[in-house]
């Protein structure tokens, strides 16, 4: 077993870093060095290649990346995040405060973390380690072919291969200015258009309009190419407002594709394309796609997990507190409430969506609308299922339902747009309601148009509430109805004709 090497005294790391500095060495290999001869971890090590103090480390940091004072960091945050995971009172830093150190610190990610860091990170935050640094890194280059005579050496090539010839300290200065200029010429470049961001941009925004009405698996397909682009472009030489801007397009595709995998009958789909899209979402530490990520998959869970389900909703809620989003995850936890007994959270969750929907609010999220803004008709629907939840709430269940189907029937109020999958469920628990309050031609006149539908409509969670209805039809009080008899027969048959299938071969 290696013998553990001898801590460094500051006067040791500040002689080291001088003298480093004087032969014109950068910091990635003062930092190199310190780690070599003290044993540093990589985050310890680029502060004191810097000669930074933990509490200079965090007013720096402050100073570059919180200066609102929302969320100030502070010199024992420092040193928790540069002992993790080793020992104890540390803080495991997520792939969103390693971008930040590497800003400050002047690096990449990558730089930042060594094989314990790996090792002990959850999954998703590994992957999103591993996609920055091979955005940020690059393919690794080949030596140089050997050339006839000297080579020409570049003033950022010199300091790290020729550094014995820095002799005088005018020639170091010098050295240092023209490093400056080649550094920030390779940063001015630029390898896509605010026009080519803005295309990317449209094309999110029109398939999140598309789903809404569009064939789910079409709509899915078209997604997929759009999401391939999105991959392409972030390969690019790019500016960190670009690769912020890609990021944000690519989680929040990632998002949008697990709706039509879920509704197409594929959950763990679903699931895959959110996890994806949170650790885009992470990256960039955007509070609405989070929340609208948690969400998502909320609504997954619900049927497998209720209490699960409405964990996330909470959870979507302290990333975003106003707005039809917000709106939607309030009803989502009601949802859940209300299957799991809880009838006063479950009332409290609905006048919580509609004060949440008054408050304006705008976001990313909200301007690209389509899934992505709760109209004020699926609102009604969603407070209506969630009543349907709750014993002897059957009136006032129909009474929402019935203002969902008029506002779907009227058409969408400007800047909102109706899912068809939303507007048959309006429809399909509006049925059920009736029927338990036993009006069955109500429910007739209610299911006719879900039951008309063409095939390429009939989703999967059109067919999950459909299961509802036939449970309020095998009620005793329909016994020897022939009117019962056909309702039934006919959600049969409907539910064999649907484009429900598979979709683990275009999931990616």
């Amino acid at each position: 077993m290696a013998e553990p090497r001898p801590a460094a005294t500051k006067r040791e790391r500040d002689q080291l870093r001088e003298q480093m500095l004087a032969r014109g060495a950068p910091h990635r290999l003062i930092k190199d060095e310190m780690m070599r001869r003290w044993g540093d971890r990589p985050r310890q090590a680029w502060r004191h290649a810097h000669g930074w103090s933990a509490d200079i480390t965090a007013d720096r940091f402050n100073r570059l990346h919180d200066r609102d004072g929302r969320a100030p960091m502070s010199g024992d945050r420092i040193g928790k995040y540069e002992r993790w995971p080793t020992g104890r009172g540390t803080a495991r830093p997520t792939p969103h405060v390693l971008q930040q150190l590497a800003e400050l610190f002047g690096t990449t990610v990558s730089q930042l973390v060594d094989d314990a860091d790996l090792r002990a990170m959850p999954q998703v935050e590994l992957q999103t380690i591993v996609a920055l640094s091979s955005v940020q890194d690059g393919p690794a280059t080949a030596p140089p072919e050997p050339s006839q005579g000297p080579a020409a050496i570049t003033y950022a090539e010199r300091d790290e291969r020729d550094v014995s010839v820095l002799l005088d300290p005018r020639e170091v200065v010098t050295m240092a200015a023209h490093e400056g200029s080649e550094r920030a010429e390779e940063a001015e470049r630029r390898d896509i258009g605010d026009a080519t961001l803005e295309q990317v941009w449209s094309d999110v925004q029109q398939l999140s309009h598309a789903y809404m009405t569009g064939d789910p698996l079409s709509v899915f397909i078209e997604m997929n190419r759009v999401r391939r682009r999105l991959y392409r472009l972030l390969e690019r030489h790019l500016w960190p407002r670009d690769s912020s801007q890609l990021y944000f397009l690519i989680g929040t595709l990632n998002g949008l594709m697990s709706a039509p995998a879920y509704n197409l009958g594929n959950a763990r789909a679903a699931e895959e394309l959110i996890r994806a899209g949170w650790a885009y979402a992470t990256v960039i530490d955007h509070r609405p796609l989070m929340a609208q990520l948690r969400l998502e998959l909320a609504g997954i869970s619900y049927a497998r997990d209720p209490r699960h389900s409405r964990l996330l909703a909470k959870e979507g809620l302290a990333l975003l507190s106003s707005g039809p989003n917000a709106a939607h995850l309030h009803l989502k936890a009601g949802r859940a409430a209300a299957r799991l007994g809880d009838v006063d959270a479950a009332r409290q969750a609905i006048s919580g969506a509609h004060e949440a929907a008054n408050r304006d609010h705008r976001d990313d999220m909200v301007e690209i609308g389509g899934l992505f803004h709760l109209s004020t008709a699926s609102r009604h629907f969603l407070a209506g299922e969630t009543l349907l939840e709750l014993p002897g709430a059957e009136a006032e269940a129909i009474a929402e339902l019935e203002q969902a189907v008029a506002l779907y029937a009227a058409g969408p109020a400007p800047g909102e747009h109706h899912h068809h999958g939303y507007t048959s469920s309006s429809r399909v628990d509006l049925a059920a309601a009736r029927l338990r309050a036993g009006a069955l031609d109500g429910a007739l006149d209610a299911l006719e148009p879900v039951l008309s539908l063409p095939e390429d409509k009939r989703v999967g969670q059109v067919l999950r509430r459909l299961t509802r209805v036939r449970r309020e039809l095998a009620d005793r009080r329909f016994s020897g109805q022939s009117a019962a008899a056909r309702l039934d027969s006919r959600i049969e048959a409907y539910a064999q004709e649907t484009i429900v299938e598979n979709l683990n071969g275009l999931v990616g």
